[in-house]
Protein backbone atom coordinates (compact mmCIF):
# COMPACT_ATOMS: atom_id res chain seq x y z
CA UNK A 1 0.00 0.00 0.00
CA UNK A 2 1.44 3.29 -1.02
CA UNK A 3 -0.15 6.31 0.60
CA UNK A 4 -1.40 7.43 3.99
CA UNK A 5 -5.12 7.11 3.05
CA UNK A 6 -4.57 3.47 2.11
CA UNK A 7 -2.53 2.78 5.24
CA UNK A 8 -5.14 4.42 7.46
CA UNK A 9 -7.86 2.25 5.89
CA UNK A 10 -5.80 -0.88 6.55
CA UNK A 11 -4.98 0.22 10.11
CA UNK A 12 -8.69 0.86 10.80
CA UNK A 13 -9.54 -2.62 9.52
CA UNK A 14 -6.80 -4.17 11.65
CA UNK A 15 -8.45 -2.93 14.85
CA UNK A 16 -11.61 -4.89 14.04
CA UNK A 17 -10.55 -7.71 11.74
CA UNK A 18 -6.79 -8.22 11.48
CA UNK A 19 -7.01 -11.20 9.11
CA UNK A 20 -9.39 -9.34 6.79
CA UNK A 21 -6.99 -6.38 6.81
CA UNK A 22 -4.12 -8.69 5.89
CA UNK A 23 -6.13 -10.22 3.01
CA UNK A 24 -7.06 -6.74 1.81
CA UNK A 25 -3.46 -5.57 1.85
CA UNK A 26 -1.77 -8.71 0.55
CA UNK A 27 -4.32 -10.19 -1.82
CA UNK A 28 -6.62 -7.42 -2.99
CA UNK A 29 -4.12 -4.55 -3.21
CA UNK A 30 -1.03 -6.72 -3.40
CA UNK A 31 -2.18 -9.23 -6.04
CA UNK A 32 -5.45 -8.31 -7.73
CA UNK A 33 -4.63 -4.63 -8.23
CA UNK A 34 -1.12 -5.50 -9.51
CA UNK A 35 -2.20 -8.04 -12.14
CA UNK A 36 -1.49 -7.15 -15.77
CA UNK A 37 -4.20 -6.71 -18.37
CA UNK A 38 -5.68 -3.47 -17.10
CA UNK A 39 -3.96 -0.31 -15.95
CA UNK A 40 -4.39 1.00 -12.42
CA UNK A 41 -6.38 3.84 -13.99
CA UNK A 42 -8.78 1.44 -15.71
CA UNK A 43 -9.18 -0.66 -12.56
CA UNK A 44 -10.04 2.51 -10.64
CA UNK A 45 -12.66 3.50 -13.21
CA UNK A 46 -14.25 0.05 -13.04
CA UNK A 47 -14.13 -0.03 -9.24
CA UNK A 48 -15.68 3.41 -8.80
CA UNK A 49 -18.51 2.75 -11.25
CA UNK A 50 -19.27 -0.63 -9.64
CA UNK A 51 -19.29 0.83 -6.14
CA UNK A 52 -21.56 3.71 -7.17
CA UNK A 53 -23.88 1.41 -9.17
CA UNK A 54 -24.13 -1.03 -6.26
CA UNK A 55 -24.62 1.84 -3.81
CA UNK A 56 -21.57 0.82 -1.77
CA UNK A 57 -21.12 4.43 -0.76
CA UNK A 58 -19.02 3.68 2.34
CA UNK A 59 -16.21 2.61 -0.02
CA UNK A 60 -16.69 5.24 -2.72
CA UNK A 61 -14.68 8.16 -1.33
CA UNK A 62 -11.61 6.01 -0.74
CA UNK A 63 -11.74 4.71 -4.30
CA UNK A 64 -12.55 8.11 -5.80
CA UNK A 65 -9.37 9.46 -4.20
CA UNK A 66 -7.46 6.43 -5.51
CA UNK A 67 -8.94 7.01 -8.98
CA UNK A 68 -7.72 10.61 -8.99
CA UNK A 69 -4.28 9.40 -7.83
CA UNK A 70 -4.32 6.82 -10.64
CA UNK A 71 -4.78 9.50 -13.29
CA UNK A 72 -8.52 9.79 -13.79
CA UNK A 73 -9.73 13.36 -14.07
CA UNK A 74 -12.70 14.93 -12.37
CA UNK A 75 -14.35 15.24 -15.78
CA UNK A 76 -13.86 11.55 -16.57
CA UNK A 77 -15.31 10.50 -13.22
CA UNK A 78 -18.29 12.83 -13.65
CA UNK A 79 -18.89 11.41 -17.13
CA UNK A 80 -18.69 7.82 -15.89
CA UNK A 81 -21.04 8.40 -12.96
CA UNK A 82 -23.45 10.34 -15.17
CA UNK A 83 -23.42 7.51 -17.69
CA UNK A 84 -24.32 4.87 -15.12
CA UNK A 85 -27.19 7.01 -13.79
CA UNK A 86 -29.31 5.62 -16.62
CA UNK A 87 -28.49 2.04 -15.63
CA UNK A 88 -28.06 2.18 -11.85
CA UNK A 89 -30.51 4.94 -10.98
CA UNK A 90 -30.49 8.68 -10.74
CA UNK A 91 -30.29 8.89 -6.91
CA UNK A 92 -27.39 6.44 -6.92
CA UNK A 93 -25.43 8.60 -9.35
CA UNK A 94 -26.33 11.79 -7.46
CA UNK A 95 -24.94 10.22 -4.29
CA UNK A 96 -21.77 9.20 -6.13
CA UNK A 97 -21.31 12.74 -7.45
CA UNK A 98 -21.74 14.15 -3.95
CA UNK A 99 -18.93 11.89 -2.77
CA UNK A 100 -16.80 12.89 -5.76
CA UNK A 101 -17.15 16.54 -4.72
CA UNK A 102 -15.99 15.62 -1.19
CA UNK A 103 -13.00 13.71 -2.56
CA UNK A 104 -12.02 16.65 -4.79
CA UNK A 105 -12.48 19.16 -1.95
CA UNK A 106 -10.17 17.06 0.25
CA UNK A 107 -7.36 17.01 -2.31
Amino acid sequence: MANSNEQKAIDDLKTVAPEFAKLTQDFLFGDIWKRPGLSQRDKSLITVTCLVALNRIEQVEFHLKKALENGLTKEELVAAITHIAFYAGWPTAASGLTHLKKAIDQQ
